[in-house]
């Protein structure tokens, strides 16, 4: 068992262009703890004394300032859990800060750079990595995506289900069961034999996320997302199984809504946002108080869901990640405050190992059969699982006896063996149950006579009910064509009334066709209109596939995909791809030219071993024990080939990697442009109909 209380780090988000800095310092001289001071100078306009607090400290684990890279806060932060998930204990990684702060990035990371990759990817390369290198044990990993969006959850890895919009993901519900263990109804465990695998379900997830654009933030994630790896291990001929799972959580940033303005459907995930994270600061000052007997878990479903992250069989790790903009000082000294709190919490967390049950199985039945091995060796006689033929009607016999017995004190012994016991209790419960069966036979048959008499009356009720059923539709169809002549008629009065005032309506229409031919390009105008306008609402904007547009469409969208941001980071990318592709084509051509020269030098000794044989026939004291200092130097040349043959394949193993990230990146920037350009559509659209 592990004790401790839950690592703090703090990660200052870089300034924009037009954002105006914070008076802030990081001092680092503690070894194990650095510290931030926030400076908020007093407003002293107002002409009155100003008593406001100047300065707030507070102290991390270490404190990540604006330059810091993706590679140092993984190895600073996600390594040494990710160690401790490998070994057998719960882990957790949670960022919280308010929105635009950076905890996307920092979780998962950025789609521009290979570098900019965040923890959860870096994260699943490090695991595998050493899975690959470990073959001592067996390993097995699974990976589930959990989103939590207005206190509703979401499974973004279910395969069954083609997601074009989050109602169509399945919801996932919590049970609990009397152990009070959290099981998650819905969420499905994907495994994962690989990196890539692993990878692609990552991918697959942050396409289904919901994100939005806000007055803080462009692309604002409006959920708490959990990204979970489950490890378990096993040696060899071994029944110790060790079971692990690794938690990843980015939260959704709060947001003060009279800052930001929103209102609508943001203003309505803001609520959500906000109360999820008050009750998860509930629980907090409830863990960080001593002598509390209840813990708030079940006030939402974030909460409940990670109740082992917080204060229980976890080591947990925050990031808190601040903005540090003059804008944003208050909501960054909050966070640094709750920050605090939570580095008060204790967790225990516990190395979770079972035994496999199959071998449980076979050493109880071994068991068992010692114990009856022991027993009769104490009664002196062999028995069996079942009781003989013969045992059997004498106990019969004796329960007969005992039954027609009138001595209320008489006893039914049949010795201290269980066996017999339990026959004699069955043996007595079938007699009092044949005794009852002939008593329900008498009544089940008054019960069917009466069942038959009720069975006529309400086949007769329910022809009556089909005939007033009947009655009732031709009642409504006959109401209904009154309804139509009454209309007609009032159609006919109304026309004759039109008549009479015919005569001024010519006279409009005469002005109006005198206008139009006048102005001929009005009405040509008028009718492009309209025709576009038709056309466009049946305009397939909403497909997923460019091919399934119409002409007009895919021009619409060359002329979108040239004007959009994201073009630019696709051009770079694939940019990029090409450089990898040919690196690594040149590089495999340079491995196979090494292998075919290692070979080359592998024959070349052969033949001097050749030869070696073939002299050592005619003078065998001199040449077999003789240096040969052409082969020292062949296998010589062979050694550095194989070492440079070395470095090559490694490079390319890792241009493999990189290669394979940058078209999921490619893939997502893709995706995103092709929603973007569905939205764009469809909003022209109503406009044009308006």
């Amino acid at each position: 068992m592990v004790k401790e209380t839950i690592r703090v780090y703090a990660r200052v988000k870089p300034l924009g262009r037009r954002q105006q800095a914070g008076i802030y310092s990081v001092d680092e001289e503690e070894k194990s703890v650095s510290s931030l001071e926030i400076i908020v100078p007093r407003d002293l306009a107002d002409g009155f004394v100003n008593n406001k607090r100047e300065s707030y400290k507070f102290k991390f684990q270490k404190i990540f300032d604006q330059e810091a890279k993706q590679d140092v806060v993984f190895e600073s932060i996600a390594k040494p859990v990710a160690e401790c998930a490998l070994a057998g204990y719960n882990g957790t990684i949670f960022a919280y800060g308010q929105t635009g702060s950076g905890k996307t990035f920092t979780i998962t990371g950025g789609a521009e750079r290979y570098s900019d990759r965040g923890i959860i990817p870096r994260t699943l390369s490090y695991i595998f990595h050493q899975l690959q290198k470990d073959s001592s044990k067996v390993y097995t990993t699974h990976v589930s995506y959990l989103e939590i969006y207005n206190e509703c959850g979401y499974d973004l890895l279910d395969p069954r289900h083609e997601a074009s919009k989050l109602d169509d993901l399945p919801k996932v519900t919590i049970m609990e069961d009397p152990d009070q263990n959290i099981h998650l109804k819905n969420l499905s465990l994907q495994q994962a034999a690989n990196e890539e695998e692993a990878l692609n379900l990552l991918f697959l997830g942050d396409t289904n996320r919901m994100i939005a654009e806000t007055p803080m933030n462009q692309a604002s994630t409006r959920s708490h997302c959990i990204f979970t790896i489950h490890i378990s291990s096993k040696e060899p001929g071994s029944a110790t199984i060790r079971r692990s799972k690794l938690h990843l959580v980015d939260l959704a940033g709060s947001e003060r809504v009279t800052k930001t303005g929103v209102g609508g459907h943001l203003l309505t995930e803001a609520k959500y946002i906000n109360l999820s994270l008050h009750y998860l600061e509930q629980v907090i000052i409830a863990l960080a108080e001593k002598n509390r007997s209840h813990i708030p878990y079940r006030n939402s479903m974030m909460t409940s869901v990670l109740r082992d992250s917080l204060g229980g069989n976890c080591m947990t790790t925050m990031i808190a990640t601040l903005s540090l903009d003059k804008r944003n000082i208050d909501e960054s000294i909050s966070t640094c405050r709750f920050a605090q709190r939570v580095a008060l919490i204790k967790n225990e967390a516990v190395l979770n190992e079972e035994v496999d049950p199959r071998l449980m199985i076979a050493q109880l039945k071994k068991e068992i059969q010692d114990l009856k091995d022991e027993l009769a060796l104490v009664t002196g006689e062999q028995r069996t699982t079942e009781l003989s033929q013969e045992e059997r009607l004498r106990l019969d016999e004796l329960i007969q006896r005992f039954l027609e017995d009138n001595d209320p004190e008489s006893t039914l012994d049949v010795g201290p063996d269980m066996r017999k016991i339990k026959y004699c209790f069955v043996h007595m419960k079938q007699l009092m149950n044949h005794s009852k069966i002939s008593e329900e036979k008498l009544l089940s048959q008054h019960v069917l006579e009466e069942k038959d008499t009720s069975i006529q009356v309400g086949k007769e009720e329910l022809k009556l009910k089909e005939i007033l059923q009947q009655r009732d539709g031709e009642i409504n169809i006959l109401v209904n064509m009154l309804k139509k002549e009454k209309k007609k008629a009032q159609d006919a009065l109304f026309q004759l009334n039109a008549v009479a005032s015919g005569s001024n309506v010519l006279d409009q229409s005469l002005s109006i066709n005198l206008e139009e031919r006048r102005s001929p390009s009005s009405c040509a105008h008028l009718k492009e209109a309209k025709d576009f306008s038709c056309s466009v609402r049946r305009l397939p904007f909403l497909s997923r596939q460019i091919g399934e547009m119409s002409l007009g469409c895919q021009e619409a969208f060359e002329v979108f995909k040239r004007d959009h941001a994201d073009s630019i980071t696709i051009e770079d990318n694939k940019q990029l791809l090409k450089q990898r592709f040919a690196e690594a084509k040149s590089l495999g051509e340079k491995v196979n030219e090494v292998r075919n020269k290692i070979n080359h030098l592998k024959g070349e000794i052969t033949q001097r071993h050749i030869q070696k044989a073939a002299l050592a026939v005619v003078s065998p004291s001199e040449e077999l024990n003789k240096f040969d200092p052409v082969e020292e130097k062949l296998r010589t040349q062979i050694e550095e080939e194989k070492k440079s043959y070395k470095t090559m394949f490694n490079r390319l193993k890792g241009l493999k990697v990189e290669i394979e990230h940058l078209q999921l990146l490619m893939e997502k920037a893709k995706v995103k442009l092709q929603k973007d350009f569905e939205v764009w559509w469809s909003e022209e659209a109503t406009k044009l109909q308006v």
